[in-house]
């Protein structure tokens, strides 16, 4: 039978957890009896979340982090197994995009990228190591469908992507002997604020709107598909059909993913 983790009364650590799909996971894992330490550069998101949980009953701690400072998020969970005694999940879910070509983006755009997307999960994961060895714990990473497939105009978040897999597929075996677990989430596209302050090629802000494929998620369903994942300690969720549909086409069929990846995203070329 397929493991069924409890996470009553459990510490959950997520990050950029002041909106979208960190926010949703923090409302969802808190109503299932967790304790909730939320991160997020943001401090105005992380104040309306934390009224927010303290509502709905939710024990919960907030922290206002950059997952790129190594220090700071050590600090940080130092703080939070001083306030819970210990760390059983930790969710790196912090993110930043760009839409712009790779001869119109500057390589300090693809260094913000890489310092946030995965050096960010880097930095938090090792923070948190040895709380979760001891709390034989789960790591989740928020990954991409870019994480496997290329996305036009995204190189650097694509890159950035392609690097957790590598990384957390690694770190998973290496932690199979001490009894933690790693789950890598693809979500499909979904209504976040992560496309709408997506830079551009000169770290600025991208100023129209993102461009995405088959059908939005929201960031309550992605969120409540994650738990359910979690729940069973799967390795890889693919959230959406089409997700499932580019890994296959981007594996089996490269050529013709990119034809059409290509001719849906056209306009991101565009200057």
């Amino acid at each position: 039978m397929a493991p069924h983790r409890s996470f009553a009364g459990k510490t959950v650590v997520v990050t950029g957890a002041g909106g979208g799909i960190g926010r949703a996971l923090c409302l969802r894992f808190g109503r299932a009896g967790a304790h909730i330490a939320a991160l997020d550069i943001d401090s105005t998101g992380l104040e309306t979340l934390e009224r927010e949980l303290a509502d709905a009953g939710v024990d919960v701690s907030t922290h206002t982090c950059d997952v790129a400072d190594l220090a700071r998020c050590r600090d940080t969970v130092r703080t939070i197994e001083e306030r819970f005694g210990g760390i059983d999940v930790l969710i790196n879910n912090a993110g930043i995009t760009h839409r712009s070509p790779f001869v119109r983006t500057e390589l300090s755009v693809y260094q913000r990228l890489m310092a946030v997307n995965f050096f960010g999960a880097l930095n938090c994961t090792k923070a948190c190591l040895d709380a979760l060895l001891r709390h034989k714990g789960l790591i989740i990473v928020i990954s991409s469908v870019a994480g496997f497939s290329p996305l036009l105009a995204r190189s650097g978040y694509s890159a950035s992507k392609y690097a957790l897999h590598g990384f957390f597929e690694t770190l998973r075996c290496e932690l199979a002997g001490p009894g933690v677990r790693v789950m890598i989430v693809c979500p499909g596209f979904t209504t976040t604020q992560i496309e709408r302050r997506a830079l551009d090629g000169a770290g600025e802000s991208a100023g129209y709107p993102e461009t995405g494929l088959g059908k939005m998620s929201s960031p309550e369903e992605v969120a409540d598909a994650i738990y359910r994942g979690a729940r069973s300690e799967r390795r890889l969720l693919v959230l959406s059909p089409l997700g499932r549909l580019v890994r296959l086409l981007s594996r089996f069929a490269p050529a013709t993913y990119e034809r059409a990846m290509t001719r849906r995203f056209q306009r991101e070329l565009i200057p």
